[in-house]
């Protein structure tokens, strides 16, 4: 038997996982990571007990199944993405925190930007929106604000990674810097038409160039796990960032085929093929996972809050004890008796783009009760999944293309009929949940295993695809068209408030 070793450093854990040849799980060994808020607004993580997690439990889960690391063929790393660190080239010692994804500190980096007029720049060179959320605003700010971080970029003596760009340094001991095509894709630094770090964005950021890792496929070969780490050298022969390589984990390998991911938010991408697409429905273009020298592209949309509002439910009006009861108590009711509720918590993602809106619910009465509530929770999941598929399609089609045929889908969220069935009904075309819906992990072993020769090719892996369960649209398209309208009117009377 062949086993492949996935490293998935998320946002709120870090966990290692072994698969086997067929792709099922052999052994998964996790860690929780803590999260650092310096203030409002401020996220952080400690890069050095990223890695003592990435590395306990690489070594955990290796133990938990019975091998050794001579047992393992290759390693894959995927990460949780724009996150960003920089550390020494001399001593490895990272010279400040992470900073996390979800940080907004540098928003007004951004605002100067826009106000200068690069939005058009930056759109028509990475496929981003200016926003916080990417990379390069992170870099600047750590570069503006560690004392002498500037004149020792200057003198080469920093290096500038994503996090899969950190561990592949640690776990090759500093031999190789080095990230792949799709997480250069969400630094704002990248050019994604060229496959290149672009010397105008470059220059705009006042970024060094010497900072930069090399880019390659997300197929490639980016060194070795040192013998001394896991007592076996293992090569390291894919990485991606945890989006991308949740798509590639769903074999969606051509343009059309999408996946959505539903956890504490929700993030959707679509396969376009070689053509790079910039969309004029609120969404972004990223690079794919790419496994060898052609470009691949993929439109993506993000919602904010999509599992996070059954936390709200269940933490803050206390309305059940654990998430997993949401379901039987929506299912206690027909509908949600007209209610509609709108997670704005920390405003509104693609394809609105609201920052400041914040959340309502329409529609209650006198007999409205918790188990509408909780239905209309669900519901908004579903409703703003569907907005953002919708998006996507229109994009498909005035770029020449067809619209969305399935969706394949993901995530923990996932697990839940109720929430799924409605969302085959909104959407009028089939969902689709996999056997396996750990897909993260799954797109680093496969990418991992199709360039150590473990697979023969992407037809091999699309075979490995097997559905779950099919949720086949049932409602009359004319009523989930009633409901989407209804969706959009509460969305507007929100932005309206």
């Amino acid at each position: 038997m062949t086993y492949i070793l996935a490293l998935d450093q998320g946002t709120s854990s870090t966990r290692s996982i072994v698969f086997d040849k067929p792709g099922n799980i052999v052994s998964v060994s996790q860690q929780e990571l803590p999260q650092i808020y310096p203030q409002a607004g401020w996220v952080e993580h400690d890069a050095r007990e990223i890695w003592r997690a990435q590395l306990a439990t690489a070594r955990d889960a290796i133990g938990k199944a019975g091998l050794s690391a001579s047992d393992i063929h290759a390693a894959g790393i995927t990460n949780q993405r724009e996150t960003t660190l920089v550390w020494r080239r001399d001593t490895g010692e990272p010279i400040h925190n992470a900073i996390v994804w979800q940080d907004r500190r540098a928003e007004d980096t951004c605002a100067q930007l826009r106000e200068a007029g690069h939005e058009s720049l930056i759109l028509e060179k990475t496929g981003l929106r200016i926003d916080a959320y990417f990379s390069a605003t992170k870099l600047k700010w750590i570069l503006d604000h560690v004392d002498g971080a500037r004149e020792l970029a200057r003198k080469g003596e920093l290096a500038f990674g994503t996090i899969d760009s950190w561990l592949i340094w640690q776990l090759t001991r500093g031999q190789r810097h080095v990230t792949d095509v799709s997480n250069a894709s969400r630094t704002m630094l990248f050019n994604v038409r060229e496959n290149s770090w672009d010397p105008d964005l470059m220059a705009l950021l006042d970024i060094d160039p010497s900072l930069m890792p090399q880019v390659l496929p997300s197929g490639a070969e980016f060194g070795a796990i040192e013998t001394d780490l896991l007592g076996h050298p293992i090569p390291i022969c894919g990485v991606a960032g945890d989006q991308q390589s949740a798509l590639f984990g769903q074999a969606c390998f051509h343009g059309g085929m999408a996946k959505n991911t539903y956890g504490t938010g929700c993030f959707m991408l679509m396969h376009t093929g070689e053509s790079f697409q910039t969309s004029r429905n609120g969404l972004v273009t990223t690079s794919a996972a790419q496994v060898d020298a052609r470009k691949e592209y993929a439109m993506e949309g993000s919602v904010f809050v999509a599992g996070a509002v059954v936390q709200w439910l269940r933490d803050g009006m206390e309305a059940f004890e654990k998430s997993s009861q949401i379901e039987a108590l929506a299912r206690s009711v027909p509908d949600a008796g007209d209610v509609m509720l709108v997670p704005a918590f920390t405003g509104l993602g693609a394809p609105y783009w609201k920052a400041e809106v914040r959340g309502i619910i329409t529609g209650l009465t006198r007999g409205t009760t918790m188990a509408h509530v909780a239905r209309a929770a669900l519901d908004s999941i579903a409703y703003q999944s569907a907005a953002l598929l919708q998006a996507m399609s229109r994009d498909a089609v005035e770029a020449g293309g067809k619209p969305l045929t399935e969706l394949r889908v993901d995530g923990g969220a996932c697990v839940n009929d109720l929430l799924m069935q409605f969302q085959a009904d909104l959407l009028g075309i089939p969902v689709l949940r996999p056997t396996m819906v750990e897909t993260t992990a799954l797109g680093a072993a496969y990418l991992a295993g199709l360039t150590s020769g473990v697979y023969k090719d992407k037809e091999e892996l699309s075979s490995l695809w097997q559905v779950e369960r099919r949720f086949e649209p049932q409602m009359p398209r004319a009523q989930a068209d009633a409901l989407m309208a209804r969706w959009e009117h509460a969305v507007r009377q929100a932005c309206a408030e």
